[in-house]
């Protein structure tokens, strides 16, 4: 059966809600009014689906890594979302929003961003729909991205930097939501991932199942005959806020494919946090014992996230989604053993997945599992260059 859509209320089970400030509850439910006018109407998704395609690149492939495979003894396959303009699955739901934003006689967008990526492809489709737009971006990622600032500069965006806090992404998205208040009449927030107040962790799902539902498609051709049933036995993908997860999991909710969420060691709300609300909604996140947030630490810049979108919250409590943990030292060996045994260089979000692969393949010996390759690492190259010298 498929992900359930959430509560009237916003929720998914226990968790989810909208929590914001009093002068932006009007602009969340005219947004999910919107959405749903919108989700709804032929010309709409016959627009979105002409961008996903002749803009965006989708459908994205499917790789076989064959060496790789020898090499772990388990069976890797790839959603080579990297292969998307811009270089990552953010595009997917940039590209909706942007569009929505438009019908809704919205003429500015705002955007946070951790490693850069969301904030590249948000400057991206404000580029080609003449809008004006401000990505901010907390001021430590501003250094180990600065690639990325740089596009989006480039694309005509304005970035700012968050200089408060831990200065990453928690701190960028304080920023956004902030410019968001002051300027709601003009103004669409595009966030970046599942997470904040209804509609966001349900819209951005929505906007990021067509990840699944290829992923589904290109499994049953590529896996049908000599018995096997066309699925892969695991489908893994990094978790952050979790967009790039839910929407790989979401074309294999419900059957017997094992979903695995694969957080960072300085992170891991799922595993070791506590429900709480932070950024408009309830979920897990990473708190002190006066119930304070506390600040996430990863190699990654978008893993860098003290909390999880909500929806992984109910997945996780459910038993219907497992979340596993790695080191930074085990994604930097998994970044350099995809580069090397499959000329395909990951992007550190993504090499999380693979460093469970790789370091449970004892376990998955035999299987079948598809990683969601949810961008790709020119991006961490500078940063990499220094920790490998």
């Amino acid at each position: 059966m498929p992900l359930a859509d959430p509560t009237p209320g916003g929720y998914f089970g226990d968790f989810g809600g909208l929590f914001v400030p009093e002068t932006l509850v009007p602009a969340c439910l005219e947004l999910e009014q919107a959405f749903r006018s919108a989700w709804a109407d032929k010309a709409f998704r016959r627009d979105l689906d002409s961008l996903l395609t002749d803009y965006a690149g989708r459908p994205s492939p499917l790789t076989s890594c064959e060496r790789l495979s020898r090499e772990l003894g388990v069976a890797v396959m790839l959603k080579r979302e990297d292969l998307n303009h811009t270089g990552s699955h953010k595009i997917n739901n940039v590209l909706g929003q942007a569009l929505l934003a438009k019908r809704m006689g919205k003429t500015r967008l705002v955007a946070e961003t951790g490693a850069g990526q969301h904030g590249v492809a948000t400057a991206t489709a404000a580029a080609l729909m003449g809008l004006e737009c401000v990505v901010y971006m907390g001021e430590i990622d501003m250094h180990r991205q600065e690639l990325n600032v740089f596009r989006m500069r480039l694309l005509g965006s304005e970035v700012r930097s968050a200089t408060t806090g831990s200065r990453t992404l928690k701190d960028a998205i304080n920023e956004a939501m902030r410019d968001w208040v002051a300027s709601v009449e003009s103004t669409h927030y595009c966030l970046g991932s599942v997470m904040g107040p209804h509609p966001y962790p349900w819209m951005v799902r929505t906007l990021h199942e067509v990840i699944g539902r290829e992923a589904r498609e290109q499994c049953a051709a590529r896996l049908n005959g000599d018995g096997c049933d066309g699925l892969p036995d695991v489908v893994a993908a990094c978790v952050g806020g979790g967009s790039n997860a839910i929407g790989i999991f979401s074309g294999f909710a419900g059957t017997r494919t094992e979903l695995v969420g694969v957080e960072p060691a300085g992170g891991a709300a799922l595993n070791r946090g506590a429900p709480g609300v932070v950024h408009g909604s309830k979920s897990f996140l990473l708190q002190d014992e006066w119930g304070q947030v506390r600040e996430a630490e990863s190699i990654s810049a978008g893993l860098d996230y003290p909390g999880v979108g909500p929806e992984h919250s109910a997945l996780a409590s459910a038993g219907l989604a497992r979340y596993e943990v790695v080191t930074d030292e085990q994604v930097i060996d998994a970044f350099v053993l995809l580069s090397k045994t499959e000329g395909i260089i990951p992007a550190l979000e993504p090499a999380h997945a693979l460093a469970w692969v790789v370091r449970d393949r004892d376990l998955l010996a035999g299987k079948t599992v598809l990683v969601n390759l949810s961008g790709r690492g020119d991006k961490d190259v500078g940063q990499m260059i220094e920790l490998l010298r």
